[in-house]
């Protein structure tokens, strides 16, 4: 007896845990979300391309040495797994701006290396001259020293 009702501890312990509650959740309204997806395409969709098609897309079958290839209903299949797909897209792109919308945008590092100007290899952003070509570089601040010297 006490190992049924360990049995049953432990079952319960792990169908209470969040992420099965969650799942199980999930996988009832994916399952009536996909009943919804299935009218659509069956009720709606599927005779709108028959007006133009001239016929019930689920339908359409290709018999082969006296067997039915229901390719029609394979296409109403991929219309719908088409559909899904996309509105899961939708849902996942709306949850992460959701998710997005209180955090903070990190700033861009700042660079660390630059190119040379004459042999184009990167060096350290505080060179003076270059380990490879051995170029010498004029600091920027002496730049705007000489700028601001001769005005």
């Amino acid at each position: 007896m006490s190992f049924f009702k360990k049995f049953l501890q432990e079952f319960k312990e792990f169908a209470l845990r969040g992420n099965v509650m969650d799942l199980a959740i999930g996988v009832i309204i994916g399952a009536a979300f996909q009943a919804i997806i299935n009218s659509l395409v069956n009720d709606v969709l599927s005779p709108l391309i028959g007006l133009v098609a001239q016929t019930d897309l689920s339908y359409l079958v290709l018999t082969l040495n006296g067997v039915d290839i229901k390719y029609g209903a394979f296409l109403t299949a991929v219309i719908n797994f088409i559909i899904m797909v996309f509105v899961i897209f939708l849902l996942v792109k709306g949850m992460n701006a959701l998710g997005s919308l209180g955090k903070k945008k990190e700033e861009p590092a700042a660079p660390t290396t630059k190119k040379c100007i004459y042999c184009f290899s990167e060096i350290d952003i505080n060179a003076t001259r270059c380990p490879h070509c051995t170029s010498e570089f004029i600091l920027e601040e002496s730049i705007e020293e000489a700028q601001n010297e001769e005005l």
